[in-house]
């Protein structure tokens, strides 16, 4: 069966964005550092960059190592609307959730204005590979019960306010920490599986 992955950046205090959306204040170090991370997260997980940043990444043509489907919020994808990416993964199949978008601006996009969980059960029921949860905080509260594994892009720095990594209910869930990498810029890398 196919997992739901949320692989996501946060700040030490948890939050995957400032209360405006904003995800420009996580530090990446110096241009050394700064391409030594990314050309190592753009190794493992090359689909993960934005389709409009493949080809200077050097991933254009480098096919998925793990996910062939995107979920995200309707405010994650506001985001990549507000930076004039209507179709922001379009080698991906791409799914958002929002019950007030409406109609998709892209026709490679697909919105689901319905019940969450049950939406992905019935994709991790499909042939394919794993789907990528992408954000943002409310879904992923929501879909809590249906995440298998956490990979957590953490970032040494405090946001204070902003969008939390998980927005719902209190629901304490376990995750098994599996395995870590950490960069010289001082982000870590860290692979969480979902203990049911």
């Amino acid at each position: 069966m196919r997992k739901l992955v949320y692989y996501i950046a946060a700040s030490l205090d948890g939050r995957i964005a400032g209360p405006k959306g904003e995800f420009d204040f996580f530090p990446t170090g110096d241009a050394q550092q700064s391409a030594a991370y990314a050309g190592w997260v753009n190794s493992r997980l090359p689909e993960t960059v934005p389709t409009a940043m493949r080809e200077p990444a050097g991933v254009a043509d480098v096919p998925p190592a793990r996910f062939d489907t995107v979920l995200m919020g309707h405010g994650t994808y506001r985001d990549a609307l507000a930076l004039g990416a209507p179709s922001p993964y379009a080698h991906l199949r791409q799914y958002v959730v929002s019950r007030t978008l409406g109609a998709a601006p892209d026709p490679a996009v697909t919105v689901v204005d319905g019940d969450p969980v049950g939406f992905v059960r019935a994709l991790k029921r499909e042939r394919g590979r794993d789907i990528w949860l992408c954000g943002g905080g409310k879904l992923a509260g929501a879909l809590l019960p249906e995440i298998d594994e956490l990979i957590l892009k953490s970032y040494p720095v405090v946001a204070g306010a902003g969008v939390a990594l998980f927005d719902g209910g209190f629901d304490p869930t376990p995750f098994l920490a599996a395995d870590r990498e950490v960069f010289p810029n001082g982000v870590s890398v860290t692979w969480y599986t979902a203990r049911r």
